[in-house]
């Protein structure tokens, strides 16, 4: 079983989510939680794999609590919920440790089927809005010479691997595009988070994006 933290400051959202998770049968809601603390308490001494936190949140922001999830929790995917319009907010709780964001207005079957993504530890990224937050980061100052000298110990097959891990792709994509087997491309992708320090995948895009890695074709 998936097992779901739920956390948003209105009851009727988190209500709503209940409702459609509880209809997958491999995904149990474990924990609600109506702010940040509260979220960050519901992940100690409870197993839980994804975190679903909105951004917006009293006592304590979802983008805190992603950090401190991120730190006392290691391996529960964190996943945002916003709204349109917050890539700013978006990008600081991707480095944070959050591991992707969905829009609040999610269809039931996406969010079925991203919460699985998440577990499995595939990226989660709201199609609509990914472009606008990759041309946003893209738009802000970040330090290349910083960002090139984490990445300039890793192998040309690791290079590889993360510039197209910074394009969105998944692992089968991935796979594909350089001819390996999931199982090696995966394999890749962990000593590229060891090396780079990186905490999850997004991350190690977002480091792909500072290095400059995507204009190396």
């Amino acid at each position: 079983m998936i097992r779901v933290l739920i956390a948003d400051d209105e009851a009727l959202m988190r209500a709503g989510i209940r409702l459609i998770l509880e209809n997958a049968e491999d995904i149990e809601v474990v924990a609600e939680a109506g702010d940040g603390h509260e979220a960050v308490a519901a992940c100690r001494g409870r197993t839980v794999d994804v975190a679903l936190l909105d951004i917006q949140m009293p006592a304590g922001d979802g983008i805190a609590a992603a950090g401190d999830i991120a730190r006392i929790s290691p391996s529960t995917y964190v996943v945002m919920l916003t709204a349109f319009g917050e890539e700013r907010s978006v990008t600081r709780a991707l480095r944070v440790g959050a591991s992707g964001f969905l829009l609040k207005d999610t269809g039931p079957t996406e969010l079925i089927h991203a919460v699985r993504r998440a577990a499995s530890g595939e990226p989660v990224l709201a199609p609509r809005i990914t472009r606008q937050l990759m041309e946003q980061h893209v738009r802000s100052a970040h330090d290349t010479q910083a960002a090139r000298r984490k990445v300039e110990d890793l192998t040309a097959a690791e290079r590889s691997v993360l510039r197209l891990l910074g394009t969105g792709l998944s692992n089968a994509e991935i796979a594909d595009e350089l001819y390996l087997s999931a199982s090696t491309v995966k394999a890749h992708i962990s000593r590229i988070l060891t090396r780079t320090g990186c905490a999850n995948r997004v991350q190690a895009a977002v480091l792909a994006h500072d290095a400059e890695l995507l204009a190396d074709r």
